[in-house]
């Protein structure tokens, strides 16, 4: 459609054959993104890279992909050996489990590589299990957790924050307690339940914690919640983000492979050029670009 540049700001690699990956390796889980066998095998740079190709995309960002939690520092030590050979990805959230007693030395080992940007832990809590990835629904506001969370502002970490809307008061909460601290919200804030006033709560919520400064916004992964999206079935969700957030704080990303189970990467970013056709040259150069440049320093 056209040749803009493109940082994809979210996006997983896996080697099966050398990495550990429970959830990939081991038995099937019941997961908010649904059967998930198609990307149970490598997805390599070479993948990744054959995936972009009609995509003028200039840089990358991967994003942990729950790697062994007993040593994500290994996830990280892969990435940057890829990176050092292929150039991509230029910057790596790595996993720490920020309530964890050893929580500073593995942010010290992240950072000891130079493409380490960030940090995930997926924070997710939902009344239905399948959509839950932790067994604490407050965690945020847990004194050892935020302990783990100050040290982000220490080492010049970003936090990418992965959870539903009925969390976003907390995490609206400790943003404003880490103001220093930049926090990016993954995937449009998972409006994955669809119902009138599921989706009316996500709209406030998503305006609440845009009123905190210091957090952005990741427009993907909208696949999770309509597995046969339409450019037209998205459109109002990432219109919505980006009045929430708006143009200087939101990014499209790809969340591929997972997505992969949904479309194709044209697919995503073609339907998100197709929203934007009538935004200005600028604007759209700071959603698929300049954002997440700024924001992850690359």
């Amino acid at each position: 459609m056209d040749s803009l540049p493109i940082i994809d700001p979210h996006h997983h690699l896996f080697d099966l054959k050398t990495g550990k990956y429970p959830w990939l390796q081991g038995p099937m889980l019941e997961r908010v993104f649904g059967d998930y066998s198609a990307i149970r095998t490598d997805y390599l740079i070479e993948h990744f890279l054959a995936d972009i190709k009609d995509q003028n995309v200039v840089k990358s960002v991967h994003l942990q992909v729950e790697y062994d939690h007993n040593d994500p520092v290994a996830e990280t030590r892969w990435l940057q050996g890829v990176a050092d050979k292929h150039g991509y990805p230029h910057g790596i959230v790595a996993f720490a489990d920020l309530a964890s007693a050893d929580v500073q030395a593995v942010l010290e080992a992240h950072c000891e590589f130079p493409n380490t940007r960030g940090i995930r832990q997926c924070l997710n809590f939902h009344r239905d299990p399948v959509k839950t990835f932790i067994d604490n629904p407050h965690l945020m506001s847990d004194s050892r957790w935020r302990r783990g969370y100050e040290l982000l502002g220490r080492y010049g970490l970003s936090f990418d924050l992965q959870l539903y809307y009925t969390q976003m008061e907390e995490a609206a909460a400790l943003a404003r307690d880490f103001p220093d601290t930049l926090m990016v919200l993954n995937h449009t804030g998972m409006p994955v339940d669809r119902a009138p006033d599921e989706i009316e709560g996500w709209k406030k919520s998503m305006k609440l914690l845009a009123s905190a400064p210091n957090v952005s916004c990741k427009i993907s992964g909208l696949g999770m919640g309509d597995w046969k999206w339409t450019v037209d079935s998205i459109r109002p969700f990432v219109l919505h983000a980006i009045e929430a957030f708006g143009i200087e704080r939101c990014m499209f990303a790809s969340n591929f492979p997972v997505d992969k189970l949904f479309s194709s990467y044209n697919d995503v970013f073609n339907a998100f050029k197709r929203i934007t056709a009538d935004f200005s040259s600028h604007e759209r150069q700071a959603l698929f670009h300049d954002n997440a440049l700024r924001v992850y320093r690359l």
